[in-house]
């Protein structure tokens, strides 16, 4: 029997999975604040504003974190700098415990808990767009950042227990100590990996062959001279940059605060609240799926690459406002019905991991996570403005449709009119003119 059980699993299938479970502790640490909020506001005092900005600044190192994450995986590769990244953001996240009570301590452990974790999409995208083919592109991009919804799962659902037997203290110590085994495990899984030029990629496997780091860094473009100037000349790589704006916006408000929504509005307690904020992210474990089999059965039977991405870019944003709309209206709906709405339109914007984040690797595999960087730095900043002026907005209006629906629906919707208009995954040749 071959021991370890991966051993003759092909080299690309074990770094997208261990990449995916990656991804699924990022989220377990990402979301794990917007469980423990609750008790914690109610220790120390916090009123919605304050926590509204605890909340925010893990964005604040999430957003410095991007585009240097895009470049050092460009430089060293994408399997380097995942693995320090989940390092650094595990660390952080044990070190919670130890320095809430010190508000600007709290605040630079989760500032360092969003600077581990900005480095990892682009990592992850480097990865993918070296290893991966197109015609499988969809479903590599899919599974790694579907973990995203797996992390998000898991983590709603052991935080209320373990914060109800031991206290919202051991949330961090516990999901931190994921992190930590995961990097020692990687150690073992990532040895000998081979780079490999995407561009070069064909359908037929048997062209896969391992090359030095040397070799494969000057072919897959490890130069410094990075053409800024072109990235910021094409209307495609405006499109996806406003397109993670628009997107994030929603996604980040609707993770920070829907655990506090369903609290409120149902009068659920921890537990209850936790399990029903678990709906969405589920949910969108199945439209993931479903969506990235979809985009690459149609790119396989000769549909347009641009016309797959904007298709399902469209209905990630045109559901979840349509669905927030229908939540913000009195229409007289019972709150369960509510829930249901929410739960269908957030599902749905997993499309856009079929959409907007393929698109990176589609326009140009050698830039691919630089563009992620790029795009990523500006998604960020809802995480920042965003989730903080919800807060604010709250105790200002005491309205969930104002705060956290009618920002999010302006954006899905001008975001949509943006992505169709200028949105293209036609290979470009970015020169170097810079």
């Amino acid at each position: 029997m071959d021991w370890p059980p991966w051993k003759n699993v092909p080299q690309r299938y074990k770094m997208i999975g261990t990449t995916s479970l990656a991804f699924v502790i990022c989220n377990m640490d990402k979301v794990n604040l917007s469980i423990a909020i609750i008790p914690m506001s109610h220790q120390f005092g916090w009123s919605s504003s304050v926590a509204g900005l605890v909340q925010s600044s893990f964005f604040w190192g999430y957003a410095m974190s991007q585009l240097p994450g895009g470049w050092l995986s460009k430089i060293f590769g994408g399997r380097v700098i995942l693995q320090f990244g989940v390092l650094a953001w595990s660390l952080a996240t044990a070190l919670v415990p130890l320095v809430a009570g010190f508000m600007p301590g709290l605040v630079l452990s989760r500032i360092l808990v969003g600077i581990g974790e900005g480095v990892s999409p682009s990592a992850a995208t480097d990865l993918i767009a070296r290893l991966i083919p197109l015609e499988e592109r969809s479903r590599a991009v899919s599974f790694v950042f579907g973990g995203l919804s797996v992390g998000s799962v898991l983590g709603l659902l052991l935080a209320p227990p373990l914060i109800e037997s031991f206290g919202w203290e051991s949330v961090f110590y516990m999901f931190g100590s994921f992190g930590i085994m995961w990097f020692l495990g990687f150690q073992f899984v990532a040895e000998d990996q081979p780079s490999t030029n995407s561009a070069s990629l064909s359908r037929s496997q048997s062209n896969h062959k391992a090359k030095s780091w040397e070799t494969s860094m000057e072919e897959f473009g490890g130069s410094l001279n990075v053409p800024w100037r072109s990235f910021f000349q094409s209307k495609a790589v405006w499109a996806m940059i406003y397109a993670h704006f628009c997107g994030s916006w929603g996604h980040y408000c609707c993770l920070s605060w829907l655990p506090t929504y369903f609290s409120e509005e149902l009068n659920l307690n921890l537990t209850e609240a936790a399990w029903v904020s678990v709906l969405p992210p589920l949910a969108s474990v199945v439209v993931t799926s479903f969506a990235s089999q979809f985009a690459d059965k149609l790119i396989s039977s000769g549909v347009e690459t641009t016309v797959v991405r904007k298709i399902c870019q469209t209905i990630a944003f045109l559901s979840p406002a349509a669905c927030m709309i229908l939540s913000s209206v009195d229409l007289g709906l019972p709150p369960w019905e509510v829930v249901t709405i929410l739960t269908g339109g957030i599902a749905l914007s997993s499309f856009a991991l079929s959409g907007l984040y393929c698109t990176h690797q589609d326009i140009s595999p050698e830039y691919a996570s630089i563009l992620l960087g790029i795009t990523n730095t500006v998604g960020a900043v809802p995480g920042i403005i965003g989730v903080a002026l919800t807060g604010y907005l709250l105790d200002s209006t005491h309205s969930w449709g104002m705060s956290l629906f009618a920002p999010s629906i302006f954006f899905y919707l001008t975001g949509t009119v943006v992505w169709l208009a200028f949105a293209s995954s036609k290979p470009q040749s970015f020169k170097k003119i810079d």
